[in-house]
Formats: structure tokens, sequence, C-alpha cells
């Protein structure tokens, strides 16, 4: 399948690979006879000044027939591909090797020729090949000087016909199908190894794929774990894609947990919500028909009583919409704390006296116990007195008649530990774990004057705070819960 990223990158390697090689070889052929020409002419560089040293050649711009004879003669027995030309000052040829009629010039141009006289190191230079109008070929060149007066040159092509053909010569070499042969089998084995590269190193890759297909499938519900194939030692950014991939799915399979948790709590609240603005609703509007109906027949004391019922219900629906909106309130992320030092003896002092008619209306005795010294803690004030209030008015909503509620303030360390004890009801082992969520009451069967909301509440104020509330429970004994916050 093309559309795979190894099978991509394969295809895109041997592409390289092939392209490079072909380039390779073509710059190589195309060179081949330039690097030859230059290891011949390097190679027969002094030829033509060694000749000259050892033959007099010219005598008063004379052709020494001899002498020219000897030379040709001992150079066709070394190398018959050599040409040996005598030309003047002028460049005219006056003599050569080659046979008859094969000579199509009749001189040379002499720039070449001063040019590697004068300088040998940028191999390799070419001249005139008399036997070819338009072709140029490596030479050795020597002056012939009688008293130091120039006679003419020794101009020695060293490369005839049989070299004239790049072609000719790779047919010819086994040395250079060899090489082209070593070039192919280089090529296929890097290809392999490559392949084989490319498969190890994507293998993470696909492994990567198929678990994140596996991720979706699962509706990102069950979190997946890359450890067989990502090493956290190597720290190559694929092992790093790996670990980011192990991290995200986790926190997206918490994300997807708690938003399917919310959604089931929200279903809940609404069904909660409908239920008990219902109650006090239809008992409300219960009451104040009977009062529409029954109004000319219903005694002052009736009345009375019923429009009292009538103003408990729609206190109590009052309370819960106040309580809703105030919850909602606190769990917007955009809520700001504020933060200022307050004695937490003496808001316990306020918020007791604030219920003290209350409790003894239902013969319950409340006390508190302060420190010696005064506790200063950090916190929003208003929050936690509406924490406090929220904890007494509730310990005394479970607490029967004649029953007592203990307040007490603790310090230890740098906390501040502030505990709210009744002995009253008590909540059991079953019920304990659910009594913060919204709505909820562990007595379902009865019918109280609470919200439900109260300790969702104080729950909330606590996280704001970056602490927590600890309960326990006996029942038939009582309960105790206790919040800690730091000193000021």
């Amino acid at each position: 399948m093309l559309n795979k990223l190894s099978n991509k990158l394969t295809i895109t390697l041997l592409s390289l690979l092939l392209a490079l090689s072909a380039i390779f070889i073509t710059f190589t052929i195309n060179s081949l006879p330039s690097f030859l020409q230059e290891v011949q002419q390097n190679l027969n560089l002094n030829l033509a000044n060694n000749i000259v040293k050892e033959k007099k050649l010219l005598i008063n711009k004379q052709v020494n027939n001899k002498a020219l004879n000897s030379v040709f003669m001992g150079l066709m027995l070394v190398n018959p591909m050599i040409e040996v030309y005598l030309i003047d000052a002028d460049g005219k040829i006056m003599a050569y090797s080659a046979p008859e009629n094969t000579v199509l010039r009749d001189n040379i141009n002499l720039d070449p020729v001063k040019k590697l006289l004068k300088d040998s190191s940028s191999l390799p230079i070419t001249g005139n090949d008399p036997r070819q109008i338009d072709s140029n070929k490596v030479f050795s060149v020597a002056e012939i000087k009688q008293n130091n007066n120039l006679q003419g040159y020794l101009y020695i092509i060293l490369a005839s016909q049989a070299f004239d053909s790049i072609f000719n010569l790779i047919e010819s070499s086994y040395i250079f199908r060899l090489w082209l042969v070593s070039i192919a089998i280089s090529i296929f084995f890097t290809s392999i190894a490559g392949i084989l590269i490319l498969r190890h190193v994507t293998r993470r890759l696909h492994f990567l794929n198929h678990a994140i297909k596996t991720f979706k499938r699962n509706n990102f519900k069950k979190s997946i774990r890359l450890s067989r194939l990502f090493n956290n030692k190597s720290g190559d950014e694929i092992d790093q894609l790996g670990q980011s991939f192990n991290e995200m799915s986790d926190r997206i399979t918490q994300q997807v947990i708690k938003l399917e948790h919310n959604d089931t709590s929200r279903r809940e609240m609404v069904a909660n919500v409908s239920h008990d603005l219902r109650t006090p609703l239809a008992s409300l509007q219960g009451y104040l028909e009977t009062l529409l109906l029954k109004q000319d027949t219903l005694t002052h004391e009736e009345n009375t009583s019923y429009l009292n019922t009538a103003l408990q219900h729609s206190n109590h629906l009052k309370k819960l919409i106040s309580e809703l909106f105030e919850l909602s309130t606190l769990e917007n992320n955009d809520t700001e704390l504020q933060i200022e030092a307050f004695s937490m003896s003496e808001l316990v002092q306020d918020v007791t006296q604030q219920f003290k008619l209350k409790a003894q209306h239902k013969e319950i005795n409340i006390t508190a116990k302060f420190p010696e010294e005064q506790a200063f803690v950090s916190g929003d004030i208003s929050l936690i007195q509406r924490l406090l209030e929220n904890l007494i008015e509730n310990a005394i909503k479970y607490t029967p008649s004649g029953g007592k509620i203990d307040i007490t303030i603790l310090t230890q360390n740098d906390t501040v530990t502030t505990s709210v004890s009744d002995n009253g009801e008590g909540i059991s082992s079953a019920d304990l774990p659910f009594i913060f969520d919204r709505f909820y009451r562990a007595d379902k069967q009865r019918q109280t004057e609470g919200t439900g909301l109260g300790l969702a509440i104080v729950k909330r104020i606590l996280q704001l705070h970056n602490s927590k509330i600890d309960v326990s429970s006996i029942p038939s004994c009582g309960t105790t819960l206790s919040f800690h916050l730091p000193f000021a």
C-alpha cells in the first residue's frame, strides 16, 4: 500500500539511490576520458624532451632524417599508438611518423604547445591532432634549439585513433565492467539495508498508529500503554512521542470518565432538582387553591394555618433556589476568594450566637471550646462563615431534643482544626461516602426541612481553600465533621 509511511520512505530512498547512482556513473563515464588523458600525458610529459636531448633532429633548421628515422622506429617498437611530428618554429609540419595520406593538417596551433612548456600543472592540455581537422589530443612537446636559437619542436601525439571512443575502451576493459558490477551490487545491498533500517525505525510509528486507532475504537475510555517498543533511555523524537501519547491517553481517559460522571451527576441533579422543586411547589399551589376555593367557609384560625403552611413551603423553595445558585457560583472556575486573616474563635462565637434561639427551641445545648490564644487563620471569611452555618444547622437538624452540639478549635503545627460534633442519629457506613453529594439524604424515607445541598456547599468551599473535610460517625451515637485551615 503506497499510502503507508514506510512504503513512501522506501520508494523515496530507492529513487534517491538510483538517481545518485545514475549521476555518479554518468559523471564517471564523462570524466573518464579526461582522467585517462591526464594520466597518459603526465606519464609521458618528458618523452619529447628526453628524445631531443639524445637526438639532433634539426640542424640549421633542416631535418636530420637519419636521427628522425631512428626515433620513429624506436617509438613504434615501444608504443605503436604514439605519433611523432617535427614542426618548425612557426608550427608548420616538417616531418611525421604517420602513414602517408593520413595527415590532414599542414601546421599545428602553437598556443597549447607554449602553454604546456610554460606550466604543466594543469593537465590535461590538448593540442591539434594533424590526422583530424577538428580533434585535439594530449601530447608531449620539446623545443629543439641550436646555439640557444629555436629551430622547431618535437611534437608527439600520445593517444592515437584507438582511443577516440571511450565506449570502445569500456567495452574492452574487464576492470571497468567489474567496477560497474560492483556499483550495482553496492546499490542493491545499500537499498536492502536502507529498507530494513526504515522498517525498523517506522515500526514504532506503526505501533503508535495502531494504538491510536485502538484508543479511538475504545471510545477513549481505556488508556493505552506503549512500553514494549518505546524506550525512555534512548530519548529520540519517536520515544518522546510515545511517552507523550501515554500521558495524553491517561489524561483523555480520565477526562472522558470525569465527563461521563459529570453527565450522570447532571442528570441526577436535574431529576433531584425537579423533584425537590415540584414538591414544595405542589404543596404551595394546593394550599393557595384551597384558600381560594374555601375562603368563605374557613375560620380565621384555619385560614391562618393554611397561609403559614404555604409560607413555609415558599420559604423552603426560596432556600432551595438560593442554595442551588450559591453552589453553581462556587463551582464556577472563575470564583475568586477574598483571602484575609481572621480569628476563627471569634467567627465560631458569632455563628454560634445565630443558632442559640433555634437550639433552645429544640432544647439542644451548644458549647464551644477555644484555645487559650486567638487562632488566626487565612481564608475567605464570608465563605468560612457560610461553611460553619451549614455544619451547625445540619447538626441541629439531626440532633434529637435534649441533645448537645460541641464546637472545638485545636491548633497544631501550622494548622487550625475546627470540629462540629453532635450526639444525634449518626450516619451508617453505607451512607457515609455519599453525604457530600447533592440532594443526598441518608434517610430517604424521612422528609426533612433541608435541601440536601448544605454539605455539598461545605465541600466546595473547602476545595477552593485547598482543604478537605473529615467525617466520623457512629450510628445512634453522633457525628463529627472537621476541617483544617492554615495559620495566618
